[in-house]
């Protein structure tokens, strides 16, 4: 949500000045942020945005465990086919599939190193998909760093300002520079911590997904590599 409330289009943003003359949404947030809000930030939101969606499509147990290709193994398992049960774990190159597939290379040299060929592939798919979730912390740790260097910037504007000003604060331009200024500094905090909660989160969902899938994924390919013994039996 708050992705999305961040992202919303300026037109949407952008409310008419109060009857108070309040500064418009969109000036107060975006605008007022300066170029470390407008060239890394918004940016920054954008590209979590896009990288939750894309996970959220593609890290899914219908996409990583196929009903349909856990099917086609159990029947062609229990015939006791295993040349036919990997080509067909070979084609389809998902996480079951790959898993598998290394599994029944490896038949032929005993339970042990079927075993251990499981656990190897297992750990590669999982070290896989946490490589690319890892995007999403990056993206959360980096935003509120960022947003303390705006802060920083506008601070150091803030100050200089005030050491230059002639007239003093009860001078009103000095006055509405330095309030751009601090501004610029609080601005830029925001962004970070708005980017970074949702990141974060969404990180750590993703994470429990992974680990889920992979403990399922494992217990699956083993009750399929075990179906050939059973087909012998």
């Amino acid at each position: 949500m708050s992705y999305a409330l961040a992202m919303g289009s300026p037109p949407m943003l952008a409310a008419a000045n109060g009857p108070g003359g309040e500064i418009p949404i969109f000036q107060h947030f975006v605008v007022a942020g300066g170029w470390v809000t407008w060239f890394v930030l918004i940016p920054l939101s954008f590209i979590g945005l896009a990288l939750a969606i894309h996970y959220a499509l593609t890290i899914r147990r219908s996409s990583l465990l196929p009903s349909s290709l856990i099917e086609e193994l159990q029947e062609t398992l229990r015939t006791g086919n295993a040349p036919a049960a990997a080509a067909a774990s070979q084609a389809e190159g998902g996480m079951l599939g790959t898993v598998v597939y290394a599994g029944l290379s490896r038949l032929g040299e005993g339970a042990e190193a079927v075993r251990a060929a499981l656990d190897d592939a297992i750990e590669g798919q999982t070290a896989r998909l946490m490589r690319r979730i890892e995007l999403l912390n990056i993206i959360g740790n980096v935003s509120p760093m960022v947003g303390l260097f705006g802060t920083v910037v506008g601070m150091i504007r803030a100050f200089n300002r005030m050491a230059g000003m002639e007239g003093g604060m009860a001078n009103a331009s000095n006055a509405a520079k330095l309030s751009g200024d601090i501004s610029i500094a609080f601005v830029n905090t925001f962004w970070g911590l708005l980017i970074a909660v949702p990141a974060l989160t969404i990180f750590a969902m993703f994470r429990n997904r992974v680990e889920a899938i992979s403990e399922e994924c494992s217990m699956v390919a083993e009750r399929l590599i075990n179906a050939i013994g059973e087909a012998k039996a």
